[in-house]
């Protein structure tokens, strides 16, 4: 039997492996503060239900909720992932993806291919493009590369006149003046992130301190749940600290599986993150979550999630890290790949979205009823969230098991738009209120 012929096999009885796990609970019941959380189910494998990007039609557009609109901010960009915006107001994208990863397993050269099927592993720029919107409507009519030739870069963070960007290796600087469309020097390595020849999670992402004074990396884990061993895990699932002055480093929080995008809360001055959980236990187990991160915290991968709920996978067992735990502050639904998060700081959309924070959610891939695939807001009071959140961007799903898009990254601009990274459909979209506001 060819290896193709192996793999295809292979995939058929692994999709039909997830047919005898329990009924998928609705998406709310994933969501919240205190989400259900069922027994664990350890299959051979989670369910598999890939949604292949078809792309946007001419005048096709996600939709916005009631008293929003939609307008596409940029096309034809090359997986653009994540999004900062300059103080003068021109916007960076991240064209970028995985560096690739050694690979042995059956079951991961598998998911590979299911990853492939999903709009990932296609060949990248690895580039940090300017948008320009020269007029004010909401359009990007210039567009330059600014800095090429990275190494599957991610994160950005202006801060005085340096510009940071992680790479999946490393943190490095760049030198920026105000309106630069091209930046040609050589970049000053800050420090080395986790990285090496698995690089399971590979994203990292990067903000400073108010002062500036300190920088915040996210590192995501280097497996599921630990199956590549600990020692694979140093540094990971973690916030590291980093000194740019020095490039000396520290663990910040840890046990966080995935996070991605962070922000300040605007009233209690912490900082927050979004985190993907594990898989393999069910396709409501375990949700997504955000959450306030404290210095030296905890938060229970690999052994544990969710506070206490202890994982039986992971071994050797460590019941002094499960009883230190920290139970996230909301779940936003199971497997729903949230990366994209930013506070609401500095929005037009109206009164329904002054407090809170947004969470671009790529979409699930290992579940029956898929879940994400979708932008929403979380209302914030007194620092902390309340309510159910609102959708602010669907309709990326399409007909037929297929989608047009996958939200990722989320930002506001100058003019307080939403910015929305669609990296499957190859845009950026802008979300503003329906009717001019004065």
């Amino acid at each position: 039997m060819t290896l193709a012929r192996y793999l295809g096999v292979a995939l058929v009885a692994l999709a039909a492996a997830s047919c005898d796990k329990p009924e998928t609970l609705p998406v709310t019941a994933g969501i919240g503060p205190d989400p259900t959380l069922p027994e664990p189910h350890y299959g051979i494998a989670p369910p598999i239900k890939i949604a292949p990007p078809i792309g946007w039609a001419k005048g096709e557009t996600p939709v916005s909720a009631q008293g929003l609109r939609v307008t596409p901010f940029a096309a034809n960009l090359n997986h653009p992932r994540w999004l900062y915006v300059l103080p003068n107001g021109d916007v960076l994208v991240a064209e970028t993806d995985g560096p690739g990863e050694v690979i042995k397993r059956p079951k991961e050269i598998i998911m590979r291919m299911l990853m492939a099927k999903a709009g990932a592993e296609m060949p990248r720029n690895h580039r940090i493009v300017l948008l320009r919107d020269t007029d004010g409507d909401g359009i990007a009519e210039f567009r330059s590369v600014l800095i090429e030739q990275l190494h599957s870069p991610f994160g950005m963070m202006l801060v005085g006149s340096n510009l940071y960007i992680a790479n999946t290796d490393a943190l490095v600087r760049y030198p920026y003046q105000e309106g630069a469309t091209k930046i040609a020097e050589r970049p000053v390595k800050i420090a080395d992130l986790p990285a090496g020849p698995i690089n399971h999670h590979w994203t990292k992402n990067v903000i400073a301190s108010r002062d500036g004074s300190k920088l915040y990396v996210t590192v995501g884990s280097n497996s599921n749940v630990s199956e590549n061993g600990m020692e694979n895990e140093v540094d990971r699932a973690a916030i590291l600290e980093i000194d740019p002055a020095t490039g000396a480093r520290r663990l910040f929080a840890s046990g966080i599986r995935n996070p991605n995008g962070m922000d300040w809360e605007p009233t209690s001055g912490m900082l927050w993150t979004v985190a993907n959980e594990r898989d393999e236990i069910g396709d409501d187990l375990v949700p997504d979550y955000i959450t306030s991160v404290r210095p030296g915290g905890f938060y229970g991968w690999p052994y544990s999630y969710y506070g206490q709920h202890v994982d039986a996978r992971p071994y050797p067992k460590r019941p002094d890290l499960v009883a230190r735990a920290i139970k996230p502050d909301y779940a936003v639904g199971s497997h729903a790949g949230s990366l994209g998060f930013t506070f609401a700081a500095g929005n037009r959309l109206g009164p329904a979205y002054a407090s809170g924070a947004f969470v671009g959610q790529h979409g699930s891939w290992n579940r029956r009823q898929r879940s994400g695939y979708k932008v929403i807001f979380i209302p914030f009071a007194g620092g902390k969230p309340s309510g159910m959140p609102r959708d602010v961007l669907t309709g990326f799903l399409a007909s037929e098991g297929r989608t047009h898009g996958r939200p990722v990254g989320v930002v506001v601009d100058k003019r307080g738009g939403l910015l929305v990274a669609d990296d499957a459909g190859n845009m950026v979209w802008r979300v503003s209120a329906a009717a001019p506001r004065p």
